[in-house]
């Protein structure tokens, strides 16, 4: 059974929601499903924008067979190569033998190493950046967004009617659940966190090149953003197009605190939980305190871009940084995460060294952080002492968020 939507009067959604999958990309949870991004578009030649993941193949394939309604599919374009989008080329391939698939140079080296007996001969309509391809009314022009977040990736503007086919960009995580479009649900209260946390698991270390192809689409004119997971977009533009721009160029949206602490028998939940109501005793809101080992390193990443301060608290394990920690440091500096104000608490009953630990991991990576003056070291349990520190790093915290 056909499962479509129009977009427009002439443009079809024919992609699909998947809630089944546990893990995207076999490591990032996905609780609220992820939705498989295809679209046709229905003129004097037809044109199917991408295709979708393995998972949906029955219903995309219903989808698109429905939507095109007897007529030829004249054109399949691939925006990207990944699986979860290029799964069911050959399925299309197949099925329409009348079919041109348009991609650039890199699409095609990619479909061979994916399809290696599909034989694409004389069916190959390979794309320049700034080519058009001329459907009737509907003309998409190709502009190249390398390492957004893959090498061969383009979006596809469409001049006439104005809507940009983005491929991964401006997408997210979540299901549809019918809700075609952003301005149907309250994003930015349900769906804002799970947008984040696609940007800066899949996309985070790239903020160069999604800044550069801001630069290159800069005063084009919209009337919807189409990309391959999440809403679409057909207003508030500039809400999306903001909340970008900081996530690339690593600038923090709130100007408040992310504690991120590691505890083997809650010694470093107690001094998470004195430090959070000490800085929102001097007056800092919107504190986010979280256990590494507990909550997914995807979160905490993703609120590591949204946060301006971070607090690092590690016990000392086997002498080197407690695993969860490590493991977090090592997803911020991966993703390039930067410009953050980091303070530093270690714990430890007879040797405490973690801090150095921390302080070299980050510095070695050579991103610009900066390290706040006031550090802590925790012999086994928080004592009075301590608490003064703790008074005196709160301050220091609040101080460097007015600034």
């Amino acid at each position: 059974m056909k499962n479509i939507r129009k977009v427009t009067e002439d443009v079809i959604y024919v992609g699909a929601d998947d809630r089944k999958l546990d893990l995207f990309e076999g490591h990032l949870p996905i609780s609220y499903g992820v939705s498989y991004n295809s679209y046709l578009i229905t003129d004097e030649k037809t044109c199917l924008m991408d295709t979708a993941d393995s998972s949906v193949t029955r219903q995309f394939i219903e989808n698109v067979q429905g939507a095109l309604d007897g007529r030829k599919l004249d054109y399949l374009v691939v925006l990207h190569m990944e699986p979860d989008h290029c799964y069911n080329i050959e399925q299309i391939v197949l099925r329409h033998p009348e079919c041109q698939v348009v991609g650039n140079e890199k699409t095609f080296d990619f479909i061979a190493n994916f399809f290696p007996n599909l034989d694409l001969e004389g069916k190959k309509v390979v794309v320049s950046e700034g080519d058009v391809l001329d459907l009737g009314k509907h003309k998409l022009k190709f502009i190249f967004a390398p390492m957004v977040h893959w090498p061969e990736v383009m979006i596809a503007y469409d001049v006439t009617s104005q809507l940009l086919f983005s491929a991964d960009a401006f997408g997210m995580f979540g299901a549809l659940d019918g809700n075609l479009f952003a301005d149907n649900v309250d994003f930015d209260r349900d769906h804002l966190d799970e947008a984040r946390r696609y940007y800066t698991n899949i996309v985070g270390k790239y903020g160069m090149q999604v800044l550069s192809l801001f630069k290159k689409v800069e005063g084009v004119p919209l009337k919807m953003i189409l990309p391959l997971h999440g809403y679409i977009w057909r207003d508030n533009f500039s809400y999306i197009l903001n909340k970008y721009t900081l996530w690339a160029s690593y600038t923090p949206e709130v100007k408040s605190v992310l504690i991120v602490y590691g505890t083997m028998y809650g010694d470093n939940a107690c001094v998470a939980n004195t430090l959070a109501n000490k800085l929102s005793e001097n007056g800092v809101k919107d504190i986010r305190v979280y256990d590494a080992s507990v909550v997914s390193s995807s979160v905490l990443l993703s609120d590591s871009f949204k946060y301006s301060n971070i607090v690092i608290i590690s016990p000392t394990y086997n002498m080197t940084i407690y695993p969860d920690i490590e493991e977090y440091l090592t997803d911020i500096l991966r993703m390039g995460l930067r410009n953050r104000k980091i303070s530093i608490i270690e714990n430890g009953s007879w040797a405490p060294n973690v801090k150095n630990l921390i302080k070299a991991k980050i510095e070695n990576s050579k991103l610009p952080f900066e390290f706040l003056k006031t550090e802590l070291t925790v012999r086994s349990s928080l004592k009075e002492e301590d608490e003064k520190i703790l008074n005196q790093m709160a301050l220091e915290i609040k101080e460097s968020l007015d600034r």
